[in-house]
């Protein structure tokens, strides 16, 4: 198999055929712009760091000089996606980002656009764009989306230890992050072996795992009481029944929430559990653009909903989810598995948003996470929403270039 294969001049019928295309060319935007705004893409290229997930990084060049990077959620075939898009916004103006949005939705209809992996390619660019249109306009990211409700955006760490199914080592480790590492919001792994299973695909859960679960959540919010709010992830493993079980069984305790309980597919069980528990239910990492996420919320899903903001279509999308949300009181709260680059991203979506709630941060154990920018981002565990024009971070090329993925190669300068 060749890996020489230029993406960016693939044949689709589609593209050149669909009805509802959206250059400016086509729409006739050609009304020349002032104060320097007359600006036009001239390239974009990726760069996949290998983090502890493997981050693709995506920067938008253009000829007023003005270089913007964002980030796509991770994964295999992000990159290939994202130049094959290239030809559809080099010559556009980066400013106008909702267009250019729907521009690639449309563009890419063919190729999947309404979930999956070529929806985080089009979410990594419109990342970018908003870290080259802020930094056109010279205001930051969250301006962009309408302004601020807060100057700081607390972050909730996903914890780990060594021993995860071992309920005292997890309050161990729960009482280190509130103490040494000064986070207020955490969140732990429910769906560990707890050395009672009898088979891993029928998604049924015994007595005793019931039990050795609730033993976790018992240990960790009795250690960390006030001094933290402690979420618990599923990682949509359980069946709809063993789901109420595990949420009944912890009722009791004081969980900030129950995260992914069931599979994704599926919205009538997932009505069914959180209707089903006094336990707070939030899902929404798997769910892509507005028009999924929404159906969770209208149909009353979730009790907080949890849109992964580069996977779930980018900035504004993310902001569209929590505009659907607080028409229902319910509040937002990003997962995030990202690298310096989208959690700061995230952070301006968080800044924006009346209910916000907190952004993951995934990354602790990894020494170097805050390496790959050049500023200093989560403090005391919250992140001070940058006044800066567009994300606010700047990338350090040098540390990108030590952690790349083998065999690939950095982006241009900015």
């Amino acid at each position: 198999m060749s890996n020489d294969i230029d993406y960016t001049d693939l044949h689709d019928p589609n593209a050149e055929y669909t009805m509802r295309e959206l250059s400016a060319e086509t729409m006739g935007v050609e009304a020349k712009r002032g104060g320097g705004r007359d600006v036009e893409i001239t390239d974009v290229q990726t760069t996949m760091v290998d983090g502890n997930f493997p981050w693709t990084l995506v920067r938008i060049y253009t000829d007023a000089g003005v270089v913007g990077t964002g980030e796509a959620y991770w994964g295999a075939g992000v990159p290939e996606l994202i130049e094959r898009m290239k030809p559809f916004v080099v010559g556009e103006n980066p400013l106008d980002i909702d267009r250019l949005y729907e521009h690639l939705i449309q563009k890419m209809s063919g190729e999947g656009s309404v979930e999956g992996i070529t929806v985080t390619a089009i979410a990594g660019i419109e990342v970018a764009l908003h870290d080259v249109a802020g930094k056109i306009l010279e205001v930051p990211a969250y301006q962009l989306l309408g302004g601020k409700y807060r100057d700081e955006m607390r972050v909730y760490c996903d914890c780990h230890t060594e021993e995860e199914a071992d309920p005292e080592a997890c309050a161990d480790e729960a009482e280190r992050v509130v103490e040494e590492l000064g986070y207020d919001a955490l969140k732990f792994d429910l769906d560990v072996p707890s050395g009672l299973e009898k088979d891993r695909a029928n998604r049924h859960l015994r007595p005793g795992e019931i039990r050795h679960k609730a033993e976790i959540v018992e240990k960790v919010t009795e250690r960390v009481k006030d001094r933290a709010d402690v979420a618990f992830d599923c990682h949509w493993t359980f069946s709809g029944g063993s789901a109420k079980r595990l949420a009944d069984a912890i009722e009791e305790y004081d969980v900030w929430w129950l995260e992914d309980p069931v599979p994704p597919e599926n919205l009538e069980v997932q009505e069914n559990v959180t209707k089903s528990t006094t336990t707070p239910i939030c899902v929404g990492e798997n769910r892509y653009r507005v028009t999924e996420e929404r159906r969770l919320i209208v149909n009353q899903a979730v009790d907080i909903v949890a849109p992964d903001m580069p996977k779930v279509g980018g900035m504004r999308e993310t902001r569209k989810v929590a505009d659907v949300a607080n028409q229902y009181y319910v509040p937002v709260a990003m997962h995030n598995v990202s690298s310096p680059v989208a959690t700061m991203a995230s952070a301006h979506v968080g800044a924006a948003i009346p209910n916000s709630l907190a952004v993951e941060y995934h990354s602790y154990e990894l020494g170097w996470w805050e390496d790959l920018v050049e500023e200093d981002v989560i403090e005391g565990g919250y992140i001070e929403i940058p006044e800066e024009p567009g994300l606010g971070v700047t990338i350090d090329e040098d540390a990108v270039a030590e952690h790349m993925v083998d065999g690939e190669t950095l982006f241009d300068e900015a």
